[in-house]
């Protein structure tokens, strides 16, 4: 961006310059990650909105141990995406980009959302044992609990890895090398 300052490699803030456009191949190289990610991402929408119409009861009619085994593997898959994340992929952007480093804003989501997953997974442990009855209203009140900051989440990450934010700390050859 053109006037603002961003943080070199070595953490020191620099004038930003105005980069040049892209060709339609580098283009795809500096948002590999972040096509990547927005079908990850788009996959735990989908799966939300069904999740969310059930317990509503706006959307078929799914049992209450269809509906526990649904959330359920709802949240295993997003702490294993996350999981992969944290240990995988944010270390070696969070090396140049400050966006990825564990003070700021996208891990300081994964801990709401994932405050949020482990009281849905401890209710839905409960129902499962039979400790207590589904009661949908509970599960909509434990999914609005951390809704917002996931919807954010899931659309600030993929943001924050599109080419026009990537190509201010990569070259295209580390692009091609970065891990996903």
């Amino acid at each position: 961006m053109v006037g603002k300052d961003f943080p070199s490699s070595d953490g020191s803030e620099k004038p930003a310059q105005a980069l040049p456009p892209l060709s339609a191949s580098d283009l795809r190289t500096y948002n590999r990650m972040a096509d990547g990610m927005e079908q990850f991402h788009n996959h735990f929408r989908l799966s939300w909105r069904e999740l969310y119409a059930a317990v509503e009861k706006r959307s078929g009619n799914l049992s209450a141990r269809q509906l526990i085994s649904g959330l359920t593997n709802f949240c295993r898959q997003l702490d294993f995406h996350h999981s992969i994340e944290e240990k995988h992929i944010f270390p070696v952007l969070a090396k140049k980009m400050p966006e990825f480093r564990k003070e700021l804003d996208l891990l300081k989501q994964h801990k709401q959302i994932h405050a949020g997953l482990d009281n849905l997974e401890a209710y839905l442990e409960k129902c499962r044992s039979g400790e207590e009855d589904l009661r949908r209203e509970e599960v909509k009140r434990l999914m609005d609990s951390f809704g917002t900051v996931l919807w954010n989440h899931l659309d600030e990450e993929v943001e924050t890895l599109k080419a026009d934010n990537m190509r201010k700390y990569w070259s295209l050859e580390e692009m091609r090398r970065l891990p996903m």
